[in-house]
């Protein structure tokens, strides 16, 4: 029996060149390939089913370590347990231990690598780099993301939840993005601590009513005139961009970003293709005269940017018109406002439709009464109420003056 179960030698498994399978006994085998490498192969059945298992090649095995590997492979059979499924399920487990060490900060800069590209706007990552540095840093940061618990996403959220709802917002759902993304990669188990409804909406506040929209501050739409003749007094390229912004009532980002090759000045039209869109979709703007002079203002540069920054090759900064404004003395007012301010002109003194008014502001048509829009832009209609728009804002409505009347004779002061 002794001989059966131990038939090798080391100097037989040094030897052996001939491809095959040589029993050791028990179930161990060595296995010699066509090309001559060996390794160790253990054989058996369970449950009616014949499987194989590699033991780990000779020149790093042992025939003394594949005899203990084997043995122990026997030990799990005895108790009716798959030694290839018992290995496996170690080696998730040692895995998921490994995991343990990894931080929640480089889940956080795993998840961002991996969905950058799916992000339109290159701003999107930067913002989410320093979310998640600034407020959970020295908190998760460091952390084993596996040891992120409800406890400790409160302690991220609580000091800003109240003070800064709109960042506290999107900062939760990040980290729930990050630990999604953690436990769909094998970094952690169990529940998502970052989950809002049935779980945080428990322990924190709603913000619903922090979070009802915000109007942008705006200038009322009757001194829209008054306003465009101070700012053709501005020099530089802020005072250029945010006129053209104005009379075309499109995004910061839109104007900043805006590129020559995207504007035709003969046809008197901007294309703004679908990727630097919010909604994702080629927006057709078009250009009225004084629009088309703003662009005048600023000669073709070979950056290729219509509105070109202080760095070479770099469009405008985006607080180079909020900086504007302030110099104007009108840090009263945001440069997203003035899009509030031509809806509200558009509304109240023209009788265009509202479905003209919103692809104006190249806003999504939302319900099906409303669908058949989509087929078209309504460019024409819309190029009507962009000149209209740009009418108005070269319309300077000045306070009258107040003639005193003149006494009629005869008429006294009474006492």
């Amino acid at each position: 029996m002794k001989r059966q179960m131990l038939r090798l030698s080391t100097r037989e498994v040094t030897t052996k060149k001939l491809p095959g399978y040589y029993p050791d006994g028990g179930g161990l085998y060595l296995q010699v390939s066509a090309s001559g490498s060996k390794s160790w192969i253990f054989r058996f059945a369970l449950r009616g089913k014949e499987r194989q298992m590699g033991l780990g090649p000779f020149h790093t095995v042992t025939l003394a370590d594949a005899r203990i590997a084997a043995a122990d492979c026997r030990k799990l059979l005895l108790r009716q347990t798959d030694p290839i499924e018992a290995r496996d399920a170690g080696n998730a487990r040692k895995a998921l231990e490994a995991a343990k060490s990894i931080s929640f900060s480089k889940c956080a800069a795993a998840y961002i690598r991996a969905h950058r590209s799916d992000w339109k706007n290159a701003k999107h990552a930067e913002q989410w780099t320093n979310t998640i540095e600034t407020y959970c840093g020295k908190i998760i940061g460091a952390l084993p993301v596996q040891d992120v618990d409800t406890g400790l996403v409160v302690k991220v959220l609580e000091p800003i939840w109240t003070a800064k709802p709109e960042t506290a917002s999107r900062l939760r759902g990040r980290i729930e993005s990050v630990l999604d993304w953690a436990r769909v990669s094998g970094y952690r188990t169990g529940d998502n601590p970052a989950r809002w409804r049935g779980h945080l909406d428990n322990v924190l506040p709603s913000l619903q009513k922090k979070q009802r929209v915000k109007h942008h501050p705006a200038l009322p739409f009757n001194q829209s005139g008054a306003f465009m003749e101070s700012l053709r007094t501005q020099d530089g390229i802020a005072a250029h961009a945010l006129g053209f912004l104005i009379l075309t009532a499109t995004r910061t980002g839109e104007v900043i970003g805006a590129k020559w090759s995207e504007i035709d000045t003969d046809a008197k039209l901007w294309t703004i293709p679908a990727e630097r869109m919010k909604a994702g979709r080629e927006h057709r703007v078009p250009l009225s005269a004084q629009a088309v002079a703003f662009l005048g203002k600023v000669p073709p540069l070979r950056s290729g940017y219509v509105f070109p920054g202080q760095k070479e090759g770099k469009p405008l900064s985006n607080m180079a018109m909020l900086g504007l404004l302030k110099r104007m003395d009108h840090s009263d007012l945001t440069v997203h406002g003035f899009r509030s301010t031509f809806r509200d002109w558009a509304s109240e003194s023209t009788n265009y439709p509202r479905e003209v008014c919103e692809m104006a502001l190249a806003h999504t048509v939302g319900n099906e009464a409303e669908a058949a829009y989509r087929r078209g832009d309504l460019f024409e209609k819309r190029r009507r109420l962009m000149a209209e728009w740009a009418k108005h804002c070269d319309n300077v409505k000045r306070p009258g003056k107040v003639i005193p009347m003149a006494r009629k004779a005869g008429i006294t002061d009474r006492a």
